[in-house]
């Protein structure tokens, strides 16, 4: 008789537990879900009803779960990530977007309130996921992203293409520090998550430590915020005045990163933090 769905949901997060994967129980629904072809909705019915897991179907959920126990990254094994309700390929080659990074988001949104047809731009774009989720939440608006790897812009393509919104949105491979030259002046709001890891640091979670590119943690320099130095002075040249920067940086940058800002000449910088009251997001604006 084959296993039912709920011991082999209860092995999988055991082995994953076993492993010290974060959320042990959610991953291995998601992986069960991912072999049988199902939502997880649909998964968690068929437990309750103990339903059976064929053995092809078993054997390829063992596989997966021992890969994810190997802190492959969940969302490369299932070739999805969600942000901001949106379903976004990735894989090798692309940094995966947080949960954390939603409070850029917002705050780019909150700041695009009551400007009528605003432009904005995506700095280092990756897989699309800000750019999406901004054109998707303001159809009115002008929006254009860029991506310096070939890799993660492919990505992105993709990603814009499946989602009726990011179809407008101007996608361009290249370095953000002189993206969209010909929108000097002009641009309303400007989100950026790019490279801040110091050099001389690492990402705590094997995840982004192994999996995630390395052109997008770096940032350079001794302090990380080489590059974000970089992107920032040339966002004061794209945005309008009172036009607005957000830009994301680790947990230890919540005060350096806004006094790189003052130096470059922002007005108003503020540092904002995410969902778990850690330093997430910098916000300036252009005098």
């Amino acid at each position: 008789m084959s296993p039912g769905v709920d011991r082999a949901a209860r092995w999988g997060t055991a082995e994953l537990a076993r492993a010290q994967v974060p959320s042990p129980a959610v991953d291995a629904e998601h992986l069960l879900a991912h072999a049988t072809g199902r939502d997880v909705g649909e998964l968690r019915r068929e437990r309750l009803l103990g339903r059976d897991i064929d053995e092809a179907t078993l054997t390829a959920y063992r596989s997966l779960v021992e890969r994810r126990a190997a802190r492959v990254p969940l969302q490369h094994l299932t070739g999805t990530a969600h942000f901001a309700g949106l379903d976004l390929s990735v894989g090798p080659g692309v940094f995966t977007p947080r949960p954390e990074t939603e409070t850029l988001l917002n705050l780019a949104l909150g700041d695009l309130e009551g400007v009528a047809h605003p432009v904005v731009l995506d700095l280092c774009t990756g897989s699309g996921a800000l750019a999406l989720a901004v054109a998707a939440a303001r159809p009115d608006a002008r929006v254009g992203a860029v991506e310096l790897s070939p890799q993660a812009h492919r990505y992105a393509a993709t990603n814009l293409a499946a989602h009726p919104a990011g179809r407008s949105v101007e996608l361009r491979l290249g370095r953000a520090q002189e993206a969209f030259p010909e929108l000097c002046d002009s641009v309303d709001v400007i989100t950026c998550n790019p490279p801040y890891i110091p050099p001389d640091a690492e990402p705590v979670d094997p995840e982004a430590r192994e999996h995630d590119p390395e052109l997008a943690l770096y940032g350079g320099g001794v302090d990380g915020l080489e590059v974000p130095r970089q992107i920032a002075g040339w966002a004061l040249r794209l945005l309008r005045p009172g036009g607005v920067l957000l830009m994301e940086h680790a947990d230890a940058q919540g005060e350096s990163l806004p006094a790189a800002l003052r130096e470059l000449g922002f007005a108003d910088v503020a540092d904002h933090p995410d969902l778990g009251g850690r330093p997430r997001v910098s916000r300036g604006a252009r005098p």
